[in-house]
């Protein structure tokens, strides 16, 4: 029996007790997520003495500010990226020290080298990274 038939004759409103819980699932989003712009113009600094950069004193430590994730890599470089994910412009992106220390959304699991090149297929947008550049215990992350 073809799907349309089978519809038919369970009668229009079992087919749409049947249809319904589907089409939030079928649709291309279907969530009511939170955007924010890509940050722009960064050029702020950090001082690594602070207590709300604590976390950077670990390899693997990251902090978020201003939308950016500052992190210390596993290298024990400071890097920073976008808190902001290209895939939907949601502000969940952290570093992991998975796979060596990735940036990592968890809205939908994207993941990002260190460099910003998209390492799944989520996305094909790279994350916007930012410069960094140690002055004593001073971090400025710069575009």
């Amino acid at each position: 029996m073809e799907r349309k038939e089978f519809l038919r004759s369970l009668g229009a409103s079992a087919a749409f007790a049947v249809v319904f819980p589907c089409l939030g699932g079928c649709s291309s989003d279907g969530e009511d997520l939170e955007t924010f712009p890509v940050p722009e113009g960064v050029d702020f600094t950090i001082d690594l003495t602070s207590a709300e950069a604590a976390p950077l004193a670990t390899n693997g430590g990251f902090i978020r500010q201003n939308f950016v994730v500052v992190a210390r890599n596993l290298e024990g470089e400071l890097v920073a990226a976008s808190q902001i994910c290209s895939h939907q412009q949601t502000e969940e992106v952290r570093f992991i020290t998975e796979n060596g220390g990735i940036f990592f959304c968890s809205t939908h699991g994207s993941r990002f080298d260190q460099d910003g090149t998209p390492l799944n297929t989520i996305t094909n947008n790279p994350l916007k990274v930012f410069n960094t550049e140690l002055n004593g215990d001073i971090l400025r992350i710069f575009e």
